[in-house]
């Protein structure tokens, strides 16, 4: 007994944790929605962008840690089987997405640097009917340290002062702008980080199915011990 109210309220314990991670990544998500400008990046992934994600992201992880955090503390049957069948659903959309990725590589890859050029494209465009307005693309110069998708030409001769490796960067000084092109440094930042991302990905997955084991564990225990719905 003392084992299964250890078990229960470690997990209202993470699941608490869990629950105020959710609702910062849902504020986060409801700042970037109001001051970012993703469609000048990926205008085909606006619906998806880092804003729209985050948003979704945080809805997500507070309803489901609040339905374990709940659950566990009620000792809630039909709250841990919901809670269960979440996680479930989760993780198995989890691994589907990390094999689509593996399996069409390629294509994804050919279709984002296409996407890449028309936002570029788009960009250009708005920046010449707004007084070179800013975007995510300056953003994504300061934060990588590149310039373009391929390199500084890409811009035409309207290259943002974003792309200048010093303050006193000369408009038509292409010496001075980042060498590398957004494009190869996004894809070797990738590269470079594909080990973490696959142990962040297996350790999300551990947690999903401890949350599962925990879970099964406390609602099998209430069956057991005859209790109704609380």
């Amino acid at each position: 007994m003392s084992c299964l109210k250890c078990l229960k309220y470690t997990m209202c314990v993470v699941n608490l944790i869990f629950f105020i991670c959710g609702a910062a990544i849902f504020g986060l998500g409801i700042y970037l929605m109001t001051t970012s400008k993703f469609a000048a990046l990926l205008p085909s992934l606006q619906a998806m962008s880092i804003a729209n994600s985050l948003f979704i992201t945080g809805i997500i992880i507070t309803c489901v840690s609040f339905l374990g955090f709940l659950g566990a503390l009620k000792e809630n049957r039909c709250l841990l089987i919901s809670f269960f069948i979440l996680l479930f659903i989760l993780m198995l959309v989890e691994l589907a997405v990390a094999c689509i990725l593996l399996i069409f590589e390629a294509q994804v890859d050919k279709y984002i640097n296409s996407d890449l050029t028309d936002g570029l494209k788009t960009s250009i465009s708005n920046r010449k009917e707004n007084n070179n307005t800013k975007d995510d693309w300056d953003i994504v110069h300061n934060a990588f340290e590149c310039c373009g998708i391929n390199n500084a030409s890409d811009w035409n001769s309207g290259v943002p002062e974003s792309c200048c490796m010093s303050s006193a960067c000369g408009q038509n000084d292409t010496k001075q702008y980042w060498i590398k092109g957004c494009y190869t440094k996004l894809k070797d930042t990738f590269e470079n980080n594909l080990l973490n991302a696959g142990i962040g990905v297996i350790v999300v997955c551990v947690i999903e199915v401890l949350g599962m084991c925990f879970s099964m564990t406390l609602f099998c225990h209430i069956s057991r011990s005859g209790l109704q719905y609380k």
